[in-house]
């Protein structure tokens, strides 16, 4: 009898070791302290936030996480516009929001794994652990480069996961992450100039070979990956990158502040890209990949402190709130270096919106603004846009809402 005891106790025990192990070391809302001096929208309780967050992570996960039948994989879905169903883009996007949501998600954890394994089971051509860049509905690969950024917020997620959940499961989330951030700076930094390559499938005799996407700059995400690493390198990315957009801004938009989605000749004399460079007739102008830097940059001083930072979003913080007369009903899709709006560009796009927001929080004199644009935020429904636009709006509420952490090496 004693013997079946300790037999029915043992099964107890490896039934609830596993679900012990499931719970998040950072569940939502963390209530983050950013960098002295920095703001959250304080017209809205701490309370409202969070509820408003995790109200839009309910809407965004049921609409654009996907799970392959019959398979443990998920992916986030692109909607099946140009007939892709997911780009590594919005993967990474997915793995980071979902290991942010953790804790509010009783299933985040599995999720991401799903995502994980999505990511796995389509490999690029040249680094093993780097995403192939998007893929047909039909689960097929439109080819095997990959995209810098998708790869980058991959990373980033894993190096989450692992500050989250811990790497002894089944899934060693800090390995993995260190396998991609070493193809990435393998593959996807030049180490001439030390600057972020497009994809894989730029090699040092391309022609361009010395070009970037300003939206590819992600120096929080980097100085990450320097502190999971080790490797100072992605040191020397970070500071040249920095240069490179100081040079950008008072050279081609000293009023507005802005940068290009595309620069290029960076090993000369840098600009912005000519039309058509790569993807439309706004490849020199703040476009659809610039759009996400006020963001990218911004949260590298709300969590870090990096003055660089501070300074870099303070221009468009300024410009932004003068040439709309501090009216986020004035905001356009897209707009010259010059800071005038790109003809017909006059409707709304959340892509566009929500990085003003976390630009505005690095100084308590964008208050009003701040407030002003979380409110315009969360009029818009989430049925009325599509992947990018929700995916990004959900990053960045995140962010605003206090609810952004740092990996932590464990």
């Amino acid at each position: 009898m004693e013997r079946k005891w300790h037999i029915l106790i043992f099964i107890l025990l490896s039934c609830i070791r596993p679900l012990f192990a499931q719970q998040p070391a950072k569940p939502f809302p963390q209530h983050v302290p950013y960098t002295m001096g920095t703001i959250k929208p304080n017209n809205i309780s701490q309370q409202v936030m969070d509820k408003s967050v995790g109200e839009f992570y309910s809407q965004w996960k049921k609409r654009f996480v996907k799970t392959i039948p019959g398979k443990a994989e998920s992916y986030i879905w692109f909607e099946g516009v140009g007939k892709k169903q997911c780009v590594s883009e919005g993967q990474g996007y997915g793995m980071v929001i979902t290991a942010l949501m953790a804790g509010l998600d009783p299933l985040a954890k599995n999720t991401f794994d799903n995502l994980y394994r999505y990511y796995k089971a389509h490999p690029s051509n040249r680094g093993a652990n780097l995403m192939a860049w998007a893929q047909y509905t039909n689960g097929k690969n439109v080819d095997m480069s990959s995209a810098t950024d998708g790869d980058m917020d991959i990373a980033y997620a894993l190096l989450l996961a692992n500050t989250q959940w811990g790497s002894n499961g089944a899934i060693n989330y800090l390995k993995e992450a260190k396998a991609i951030i070493a193809d990435m700076m393998e593959y996807e930094i030049n180490r001439k100039t030390w600057s972020v390559l497009l994809s894989n499938a730029i090699e040092y005799d391309s022609k361009d070979y010395f070009d970037t996407r300003s939206s590819d700059f992600m120096p929080a995400n980097f100085k990450a990956f320097r502190q999971a690493t080790g490797d100072d390198r992605w040191d020397k990315v970070i500071d040249n990158t920095y240069k490179l957009f100081e040079l950008m801004q008072d050279k081609y938009s000293p009023d507005a502040g802005l940068v290009p989605d595309f620069i290029v000749h960076i090993n000369k004399t840098a600009k912005p890209a000519p039309p058509h460079y790569l993807e439309s007739v706004y490849d020199g102008y703040y476009n659809y990949n610039a759009c996400r830097v006020p963001w990218r940059v911004g949260v590298d001083y709300l969590v870090n402190g990096d003055e660089r930072s501070k300074a870099f979003v303070q221009k468009i913080n300024a410009w932004i709130r003068e040439t709309t007369g501090n009216n986020t009903y004035n905001l356009s899709a897209g707009y010259t270096l010059a800071g005038n709006d790109i003809k017909g560009r006059y409707f709304e796009a959340l892509s566009f919106i929500t990085p003003f927001a976390v630009s505005a929080m690095v100084e308590e004199k964008y208050q009003q603004w701040l407030n002003k644009v979380w409110d315009y935020t969360m009029q818009f429904k989430l049925k009325d846009f599509d992947y990018y636009d929700n995916s990004i709006k959900m990053l960045n509420l995140i962010i605003i809402s206090g609810n952004y952490w740092k990996p932590e090496m464990k």
